[in-house]
């Protein structure tokens, strides 16, 4: 088989869906199983419900109205106004999502936003799924939380590789087209899990290695893995091909192209992913794969915004030693605190961390219990693999450098946004 991962703007309109049923046209679908992710912002969408829900909003029943809408509005399009059952399928969709609200009884933030957002990824597969079959393109639609059963922390669940091999190899028809969710998956009380934001790469993952796959493609709207962002660095080249090594390295340091837990399933049965490109789906794109580091091997720019630098120094003035940090670690853990860099000295500590679940406050304040403290929050964490002195100068042109790290193959700075 062959696992193909289409995201959220490759399915962001009724145009748009056509288009990943042309790519598979193509380049064929028989024995292919497709992951896709929410359409378009949908699940930004969907956040911005969770808000309203909890703060008791009153603009929520609009919000979740204009969903539908939008959504109806792709239906109308691609089913070219003909009646046709899928309407009231989303509808009934829609009003699940309203009455799952009604009934939630669980104040806990992580688990509402699991249940909520994965509507995202169920809406969206069934609308593909209904199109195909619209236009005679046979395929079995299944739910991922039957497939990825995983643990139960919320936001970042931990799949259960054996029951997932199980029900993978169970429940999927390995000679057909099927479609399923990506970032989804389901714990052992069958409440809905995700598994970290961007993660319909993950999914795809997780599906090759239990269906020993041929090959992962994930379609994008670039022509492969660049160099850099287009869109914050200029002249970006064509990475022709990774190593997985090199890969882990540059989605480890924040390479938005590839999800950093996609590779590890991948490189332990060698099974190659290509970054392609859904609007020109026959060229080349990226092969990340066993072989050459990079090729051609130039540097790779990464940018990570929104990030917080924090420094400790000891109150006493005392070294800071590993006692100190395992107990400053033991609290990003429980905070959900992601470190992306660290610098020490003898009575300093540096770090620059991804608040992504919002507990820095807490954090701060049980840090300023045993530490002197200070932080930034809204920094920028720049780095470049494989640097050379021209491309680290270009970097710092015009910037406030807040730390600085260089080691052999990666440079970092911190600066203000």
């Amino acid at each position: 088989m062959r696992v193909f991962k289409f995201g959220g703007a490759s399915v962001k309109d009724a145009n748009s869906v056509r288009n990943v049923l042309s790519v598979l046209q193509k380049v064929g679908h028989n024995e292919t199983l497709v992951v896709v992710s929410a359409m378009g912002k949908t699940t930004n969408a969907l956040e911005v419900v969770i808000e309203q829900y909890r703060n008791k909003d009153t603009k929520l029943s609009n919000t979740i109205s204009e969903l539908r809408t939008n959504h109806k509005a792709i239906l109308t399009d691609l089913f070219e106004s003909n009646p046709h059952s899928i309407f009231d399928t989303i509808d009934a969709i829609f009003d699940d999502l309203s009455l799952l609200l009604q009934r939630n009884k669980s104040p806990k933030y992580d688990y509402i936003y699991d249940q909520v957002v994965s509507y995202g990824e169920i809406i969206s597969t069934t609308i593909l799924s209904a199109y195909f079959e619209f236009k005679d393109v046979a395929n079995q639609w299944v739910d991922a939380r039957n497939l990825i059963k995983t643990d139960s922390t919320y936001r970042d669940a931990k799949v259960d590789w054996t029951e997932t091999q199980e029900a993978i190899n169970t429940l999927i028809d390995k000679k057909t087209l099927t479609i399923t969710q990506g970032f989804i998956g389901a714990d052992t009380n069958n409440f809905t899990t995700t598994l970290g934001r961007e993660g319909s790469d993950y999914s795809a993952g997780i599906f090759a290695y239990c269906l020993n796959a041929e090959s992962v493609s994930i379609w994008k709207d670039v022509p492969g893995v660049l160099n850099g962002d287009p869109r914050v660095f200029e002249n970006t080249k064509l990475l022709n091909q990774i190593s997985y090594e090199e890969a882990i390295e540059l989605a480890f340091y924040g390479a938005s192209v590839i999800h950093p837990k996609t590779l590890q399933p991948l490189q332990q049965k060698e099974i190659p992913l290509y970054v392609k490109s859904f609007i020109n789906p026959e060229g080349k794109g990226t092969a990340v794969s066993k072989g050459q580091t990079l090729e051609p091997f130039i540097p790779c720019f990464i940018v990570k915004k929104n990030q917080v630098l924090i420094s400790l120094s000891s109150l006493d003035f005392s070294f800071i030693v590993e006692e100190n940090i395992s107990e400053v670690f033991s609290l990003f853990h429980k905070y959900q605190i992601k470190v992306d860099l660290i610098q020490n000295s003898a009575i300093s500590f540096s770090v620059c961390v991804d608040n992504k679940f919002g507990h820095l406050k807490e954090l701060i304040t049980e840090l300023k219990a045993k530490f002197k403290v200070s932080f930034e929050e809204n920094v920028s964490l720049y780095t470049i693999r494989h640097f050379d002195t021209e491309a680290a100068e270009q970097l710092e042109k015009n910037k406030e450098i807040l730390l600085k790290q260089l080691g052999t193959e990666t440079y970092q700075i911190v600066v203000k946004q």
